[in-house]
């Protein structure tokens, strides 16, 4: 299993400690860890193996190998291997709300209960945005290329992020208008960085299937 450290994380520790905001920074990253948590032990469960895990200024990402078997058990346009990348992409924010439901009853130690259950909500409804690659976005192209096929799914999942991304880059801009938190200006870069490598692949896909 590789490992991958983004660098681009020392430049938003540099950021977030310029603006005092480091430790609720540290916090959300400890609960993003456990959050992947989640992702990589239902993996492990439907019996993939972890291929890479990326620490990423944002949060973690894992990716796992495919068996060849769950390519060949055909699910309506898909097969087994979409219905496990959904399972495991709720994997996730599953975690997170039951992080939630055991701060609401348990005090954790050294930070407040009120900072622990705001971290776990956050993270749990930012990786549901349908925004792919986020895991509300993978949960949506799993179902699309069960439904409808892998290349129809791509595509359609690509305009959804695209057009999700624009409305929250609105009303991130009127957010830090009235409250002055730069931590949603980062993470609108942060995901506008992401699609736009996604952009890129399905306009190569499309060249290629096109030539």
């Amino acid at each position: 299993m590789r490992i991958r450290i983004d660098l681009k994380i020392l430049i938003f520790l540099f950021v977030f400690f310029l603006t005092n905001q480091i430790e609720i920074y540290l916090i959300i990253m400890f609960f993003c860890l456990l959050h992947e948590l989640g992702h990589i032990i239902m993996g492990i469960i439907l019996k993939m193996k972890p291929e890479k895990i990326e620490l990423m200024a944002f949060g973690l990402s894992s990716s796992f190998k495919a068996n060849s078997k769950d390519g060949k058990i055909k699910i309506k346009n898909g097969n087994l291997l979409q219905l496990k990348e959904i399972l495991i992409a709720l994997a996730g924010p599953i975690l997170s709300i039951v992080l939630v439901i055991i701060y609401m009853y348990i005090e954790p130690i050294y930070i407040t209960r009120e900072v622990a259950i705001y971290s776990n909500l956050l993270i749990m409804i930012f990786n549901l945005l349908p925004i792919y690659p986020l895991d509300g976005g993978r949960i949506i192209k799993g179902i699309l290329h069960i439904e409808f096929g892998e290349k129809k799914a791509d595509i359609l999942v690509n305009k959804i992020s695209n057009i999700i991304m624009i409305l929250m880059t609105i009303i991130s801009s009127i957010a830090v208008y009235y409250y002055k938190n730069i931590a949603i200006f980062f993470i609108c870069i942060f995901l506008w960085i992401i699609l736009l490598r996604e952009n890129k692949k399905i306009n190569l896909k499309e060249m290629n299937s096109n030539s």
